[in-house]
């Protein structure tokens, strides 16, 4: 059949764009459509998905103003004595204000340079939310509620997704999620984020660290799916830092305080169950911050109008190794595919790879969704490629595997001798805070399947290491690499104590 577009993609975040770039550059004729519903606090957003307005980007933004409060103290011990102190105050104040005033401006730079890219590669963006009618046909609807058909030959959907709710009273009437806090008017106060999510530590970090008070509430273990051991090694640091951690609890609602008499006027009360004994407690907060999962943009859309099967379970599209559908014609890419990781270059790189087998004459050109790196900006950075230690046991078995470890406190911590808490004598940055993993298979030379580590600048040291992990070196080949000095990093080529000798990894002096 003729249809009047070669590709429509359903969604304007990493995956879509890029595939739609990539598209129009093999010359196809092509639509994208995107489309933000405002979340239940009334935030909405422009074009690039989640990680350019609502996730990575601001959210890197924020970790790296939080650091800079705390690199303050090591500039006044090099010299700038009076780096971010204010006259007669013990500490830096923040302003929450600017903060989010220079985190939106520079987003809304990049939706703009988004929208005018779409338009210099002669993709035509419509404003405007997608429904499946058939396999070739999509309903779109603008933002004052006009209906029309467009078809399209193929149809790549990359919907993305959505912080979840709780489903408790309250939820959506009093709390925020990622999708409001990075453009948050008011500064945030006494905050509590519900959640063990690498958002909900993230944000977590950072709110602690510009003074707001913070709590986490865990329902269970902290970083599910990531190393168990580096994850405790976070929270433990976390807490020690400032952050009160409430465990092992569940909120059951949340009102708000309406009694003008009442001390906590105006304030959240959030009651929440402890889930060993059972017994409910109500504590005040200004904020709530719900970060407890996310869900595929899958329900709205119609999709069994076009034949395409879900995971009911997991609420997210079945696709196959070239990223089909169970519609011959339609491609599924990003978070709201089953199984695969939600991170915004794997859509990217799925989502190009997919244009070049369709129309690039590169049939085979897959995705490899193995050994995908990834970093999580927690107040201490946490960097990882290839298998957590739980995985790899239970892949393996531990009797396979030989697991170095080291820890020590980096070079340029050395020199700040201020305490972060001078009432509770906490250190400010304490020593084998650092931590190194590294997981071999004994049976293939010592090949490293898994690699951890927990630091400073974590992204940047595991990204250069991912490859070598795909390239499938060994221990021996790291140990062949001359370090460089003085770097954390460098660690890895001299790793010595392994899990199955017993003797201590921590280091002691320089």
């Amino acid at each position: 059949g003729s249809y009047y577009y070669d590709v429509i993609v359903v969604g304007g975040g990493s995956g879509g764009l890029a595939c739609a770039k990539r598209c129009a550059k093999h010359g196809k004729k092509v639509t994208l459509l995107d489309f933000v519903k405002p979340s239940p606090y009334g935030t909405k957003w422009g074009l690039g998905g989640t990680c350019v307005n609502v996730g990575c980007i601001p959210k890197k933004l924020m970790h790296y103003g939080a650091l800079l409060g705390e690199s303050a103290g090591d500039a006044r011990s090099l010299g700038w004595t009076t780096f971010g102190k204010e006259d007669g105050k013990e500490h830096p104040t923040h302003d929450w204000e600017t903060l989010v005033m220079s985190v939106q401006n520079y987003v809304r730079g990049l939706n703009f340079g988004y929208r005018t890219e779409l338009r210099e590669q002669s993709v035509d963006y419509k404003n405007e939310f997608g429904v499946f009618v058939d396999e070739h046909t999509i309903e779109c609807t603008n933002k004052r509620g006009e209906k029309k058909n467009i078809t399209g030959e193929y149809i790549v959907f990359a919907p993305g997704g959505r912080p979840r709710y709780l489903g408790v009273p309250g939820d959506k009437e009093l709390c925020i999620t990622s999708d409001d806090i990075f453009s948050l008017q008011k500064s945030p106060g006494k905050t509590l984020v519900v959640g063990a999510s690498y958002i909900a530590l993230e944000c977590a970090g950072f709110l602690t660290a510009f003074g707001y008070d913070t709590y986490v509430m865990a329902r269970s273990i902290f970083l599910r799916g990531f190393d168990q051991e580096v994850a405790e090694h976070i929270g433990s640091y976390m807490e020690r830092h400032g952050t009160k951690i409430i465990k092992r609890c569940v909120p059951v609602k949340f009102e708000k305080v309406e009694d003008e008499s009442s001390p906590n006027h105006g304030m959240i009360a959030c009651t929440y169950k402890n889930l060993d004994f059972e017994f409910e407690t109500t504590e005040y907060f200004d904020t709530v911050l719900l970060a407890v999962g996310r869900d595929a943009c899958t329900t709205e859309v119609n999709l069994d109008a076009a034949g395409i099967k879900l995971n009911e379970k997991t609420g997210k599209v079945y696709v196959d190794e070239y990223d089909q559908t169970s519609t011959r014609n339609i491609f599924a890419i990003g978070d709201a595919v089953d199984t695969r990781q939600e991170l915004t270059p794997v859509a990217i790189k799925s989502g190009e790879r997919l244009a070049d087998r369709l129309f690039g004459g590169r049939p085979e050109f897959k995705m490899d969704y193995l050994e995908v790196p990834t970093t999580v900006f927690t107040p201490l950075e946490y960097g990882c490629v290839g298998m957590s230690e739980e995985l790899a046991v239970e892949t393996y078995g531990m009797d396979k595997l030989e697991i170095y470890l080291s820890f020590l406190r980096p070079l340029e911590w050395k020199t700040n001798q201020e305490f972060h808490d001078a009432k509770k004598g906490v250190e400010h940055r304490e020593d084998n805070s650092v931590f190194f993993k590294m997981i071999t298979l004994k049976e293939e030379n010592e090949r490293v399947i898994g690699l951890h580590y927990v630091g400073p600048h974590a992204g940047e040291v595991i990204q250069g290491f991912a490859v070598a992990v795909k390239m499938k070196a060994t221990k021996a080949d790291f140990d062949d690499t001359v370090g460089i000095h003085p770097t954390v990093a460098e660690e890895f080529t001299m790793l010595k104590v392994t899990r199955s000798s017993g003797m201590d990894p921590t280091k002691r002096g320089c």
